[in-house]
């Protein structure tokens, strides 16, 4: 039978109040319109305040951290903003499905989604934002590969608890959700119009049951920040600001999937790059030649290069052979190396430029044309 169609409508207009559950951007204290920037700022501020390290015996101080985590990790991820800001913290918890009796989808609860759409919007266990952070290395070293080893810290799943929070493994079922971790309010508002709001539980925080024995090394809460290094290996000829991917690395917290770490490795332009600059697999650089250089020839240079095993290249001009400036030079195969490629390499241009004197230039031409 097809719903009334202005019960929907007046369905509709309670929904975000019933899906709502915890309010995310009160949290970090931002307003719903926050950009990334802003989301970030006030988590690096709370997250400080309200660290475990800091409060270790304050067990407030712990769960606001959690809750503190738990709202950036869902504001940073774009997928999971959405979904929450249009079906709340129930939306997520089921995947976008709006509701599904609580964290364990035990059934039973208030599902409106489900009552009204079928529960097509169900996407299995949530996941972690990813993680993304840089490292900077030399143009040399782009040309010779790098492997860099990066120090981060992360939350993840307590190894000590496996992630349960309980020293002893042992969770105790909340009496007054019954281990739903939402309960049931029923608001009358006349005229046989009924609505049922499901909130979060504030016996167990919307967790479903009660640990007694906390783990002592994450404090009950089933995860803590600790240090991880990371290995990067930067192929020879990587293309600048490309990413490396460490595929379920990133942060994790009991129940959801690990997030991937994202290391984009930029080219450091503060550091010396022996004259080089990159185009694609091109090199490029600038050779400055004397007048006289420029138009009797006869001389030669070693000029540094970015190759570990053949680090010298050499030009020269033969006597007689005269250099316009501006002229561009190609040495074929001495540009960066090929990216996945064996022995395949681009160019090298060389733009040379001749530097005309400031005194005496009469003098000086005229004994060039002599010598000519």
């Amino acid at each position: 039978m097809r719903p009334n169609f202005n019960f929907f409508l007046f369905f509709i207009s309670l929904l975000s109040i019933t899906v709502a559950g915890e309010d995310y951007y009160k949290i970090l204290g931002v307003s719903r319109n926050a950009d990334e920037k802003e989301i970030r700022n006030a988590y690096r501020q709370l997250s400080k305040k309200y660290h475990p390290d800091k409060n270790p015996d304050d067990e407030n101080a712990q769960h606001k951290f959690m809750e503190i985590s738990n709202a950036y990790d869902v504001l940073m991820d774009s997928e999971k903003r959405q979904i929450y800001d249009a079906y709340g913290e129930d939306g997520l918890k089921n995947g976008g499905n709006g509701g599904r009796g609580g964290p364990q989808g035990g059934g039973g609860g208030f599902d409106p989604f489900r009552e009204f759409f079928g529960g097509q919007f169900n996407r299995g266990p949530p996941r972690a934002q990813d993680v993304a952070t840089e490292i900077k290395i030399t143009l040399k070293d782009f040309y010779n590969g790098k492997n860099v080893d990066l120090k981060l810290d992360l939350m993840d799943s307590c190894e000590v608890c496996k992630g349960t929070g309980s020293a002893d493994g042992v969770k105790h079922s909340c009496d007054t959700c019954q281990g739903r971790g939402r309960i049931l309010q029923r608001r009358n508002f006349g005229n046989g119009m009924i609505q049922q709001i499901e909130t979060v539980c504030p016996n167990c925080r919307g967790q479903g049951n009660l640990i007694k024995n906390k783990c002592k090394t994450c404090h009950g809460q089933g995860a803590y920040q600790h240090s991880k290094i990371f290995n990067v290996h930067v192929n020879p000829g990587s293309p600048r600001n490309h990413a490396e991917i460490f595929e379920q690395q990133g942060p994790s917290q009991p129940g959801v999937l690990p997030g991937n770490l994202q290391v984009f490795v930029r080219e450091d332009f503060t550091k010396d790059n022996l004259g080089y600059r990159r185009v694609g697999n091109n090199l490029y650089r600038t050779e400055v030649l004397s007048l006289s250089e420029s138009l009797k020839g006869g001389w030669s240079r070693e000029i540094p290069f970015l190759d570990n095993y053949d680090p010298v290249i050499k030009i020269e001009r033969k006597k007689g052979i005269t250099v316009q400036n501006g002229e561009v030079e190609i040495i074929k195969g001495k540009g960066m190396p090929l990216h996945n490629s064996i022995d395949e390499y681009g160019d090298l241009f060389i733009e040379y430029i001749v530097i005309l004197p400031t005194k005496n230039q009469d003098k000086l031409l005229k004994s060039l044309h002599d010598e000519l």
